[in-house]
This record gives C-alpha cells, sequence and structure tokens, in this order.
C-alpha cells in the first residue's frame, strides 16, 4: 500500500450474513489482485447482511469491485431473502471512499463509471446517491431504498425514479444498487437489554436527524433473536462533526425513559482512529488531546 499513489476506499454490502460459503465466494473477488487489499469483512445472521471493506489503487479497485458485483448477482436470489436489515439489492450499496492522494471527485467519477459498467455487464438498475446524486431526492440513501427489493418493481417505474444507469425494471433476483462517493462511514449498533423492538423504533426516532436528531446520524430499530434483545442500528455519515459518544450518550438517555439499561455497543467493519480517540477523550476528561498524541498515528506520519 505504501507505493501507491492514490488510495481509495469502498465498503459494499451484500444481502447474505447467513449462508458463509456464498460470502467467501464473493469475497474471494478482492483477495489476491494487485492494487487491492481486503481489509475485513463481517457477516451478522440477524441482519442476513455482510460489510466489506477493501482499499486500492481506484482502477484496481473498481475492477474487484465489479467483479465481486457479479458475483452476488449470481449467488443471492431476494426473492427468498429475509432480514432484519432493509435492502433493495443483492449488493444493497457500494460507496466509495476518497483516504489519500485523491478527492472526492475522483471518488464520484469512479462511481459513475462504475454504475455504467454494473448496468451494461449485469443488467442491474444502477441509483447514485450521497455526493454522486443527480438530484437532491437522491443524496439519502433511505430515500432511494424506500419499498424495498418488494416495493421496487413498481417504484422503478415511476418517472421520478428512473435509475441513473440501466433500464426502469428491477432485475428478477437482484434487485437493484445504490452506487456512490461519500465521507467515511461509521456503522455503530447500541444494544439494548430489553426484547421490546418498539423501544429501540422509538429511541431511533429520536436520535437521527429526520426525526430531529443528531445531524450526522441515521438509525433504525433491529431484532437480534438469537441474543433475545434489541439494539439501536446507526450510520454515522460525519464522524468529525457528530461524535460516537453523542450517539450512545442519547441512545442512554432515551432508554432511561422506558427503564431500559445499555448492554453494550458495537462497531461493524472498520472505523478511523480519530472517531475512537475523540470519544475516548470525552469519557476520560482529556484537555487539548490531539491524535497526534497516538502513538502508532504518529509513527506513520
Amino acid at each position: 500500500m505504501s507505493t501507491w499513489n492514490k488510495i481509495m476506499e469502498c465498503v459494499p454490502n451484500f444481502s447474505e450474513g447467513r449462508d458463509l460459503a456464498k460470502v467467501e465466494r464473493i469475497v474471494d473477488a478482492f483477495r489476491g489482485k494487485e492494487g487491492v487489499k481486503l481489509l475485513d469483512y463481517c457477516s451478522d445472521k440477524d441482519h442476513n447482511r455482510s460489510v466489506v471493506t477493501v482499499v486500492g489503487e481506484p482502477e484496481a479497485l473498481g475492477a474487484a469491485v465489479l467483479e465481486a458485483i457479479g458475483r452476488a448477482v449470481e449467488l443471492i436470489d431476494l426473492n427468498r431473502h429475509t432480514g432484519q436489515h432493509p435492502r433493495m439489492g443483492a449488493v444493497d450499496v457500494v460507496p466509495f471512499i476518497p483516504i489519500r492522494g485523491c478527492g472526492m471527485d475522483e471518488a464520484i467519477e469512479l462511481s459513475r463509471t462504475m454504475g455504467g459498467e454494473v448496468a451494461s455487464r449485469y443488467a442491474l438498475p444502477v441509483f447514485l446517491y450521497e455526493k454522486s446524486a443527480t438530484s437532491a431526492a437522491r443524496e439519502n440513501l433511505a430515500h432511494i431504498r424506500k419499498g424495498e427489493f418488494e416495493g421496487m418493481e413498481e417504484k422503478i417505474r415511476l418517472p421520478e425514479w428512473k435509475p441513473d444507469f440501466g433500464e426502469a425494471r428491477r432485475h428478477p433476483t437482484a434487485g437493484v444498487v445504490a452506487i456512490g462517493a461519500r465521507m467515511p462511514l461509521v456503522a455503530y449498533n447500541v444494544n439494548l437489554g430489553t426484547d421490546a423492538l418498539a423501544v429501540a423504533d422509538s429511541i431511533a426516532k429520536k436520535i437521527r436527524f429526520i426525526g430531529g436528531g443528531l445531524r450526522y446520524c441515521k438509525a433504525m430499530g433491529v431484532e437480534l433473536k438469537e441474543r433475545g434483545i434489541v439494539q439501536v442500528s446507526i450510520n454515522m455519515t460525519d464522524y468529525t462533526h457528530t461524535a460516537l459518544y453523542q450517539a450512545f450518550e442519547m441512545v442512554r438517555m432515551e432508554a432511561r425513559r422506558y427503564g431500559v439499561p445499555v448492554v453494550g455497543s458495537e462497531i461493524v467493519g472498520l472505523v478511523p482512529m480519530e472517531a475512537l480517540t475523540d470519544t475516548a477523550a470525552y469519557y476520560l476528561g482529556l484537555e487539548d488531546f490531539s491524535l497526534r498524541q497516538v502513538l502508532e498515528a504518529k509513527m506513520m506520519e
């Protein structure tokens, strides 16, 4: 990686978290590729979803992502898919994030190039979202995904929801996909000591921006059946402006209204170091703390 002039990150989400053999076949598209490094992947049975984190030089990364999308289209049939996480495609969302030596403009350009290739090669309708969106209505992924796979059959035929690439016809098994460029996102979940999904739903509505909560926070309630609890599943879309500790404390505050304890939290995938050091500094009451004081960060300068 140190020899790469440009580093782009991609975090594709695949709608399969139970059949790990299928997940491995998809993830194999990122292994052994020059100019590409697989950093992490994790699967969740309740969400029935897998999140992959991969970095690479833009051209090589794009080729590997394209291959992985093809495998997902081949292996995943959403007509047979159930899970707690909303989804509209076998490959639900493909975000590109500029890391080093490249900017948001290049991430947007790559996402649009990928959109055309995906639609042409796999007959998969593509919506551009976030920084790549072609209209304000398409910036928010939740607006695009509304109706999910089942409702997309009719939604995609509406003039205002014509895909950015591909025909206005849902793929019969793979649905549609959202591709775009964005800031680094932190997937952060807070677990509650109750099995009442209504409580998690209510808290999620209070903390997310669309409900009057934190500016760079998206949230929903999720049932974790195997553990007999629920969680507030959160996407922090800009951790530099809305910190993790703010989301955690707001969940804890709202949970008190229902007499429900917070029993833990988790990070899904990878997280920028600054997002954690910022939270550590808050809880430790550190004064004038800087990321430059972190040994590993200093060594990488």
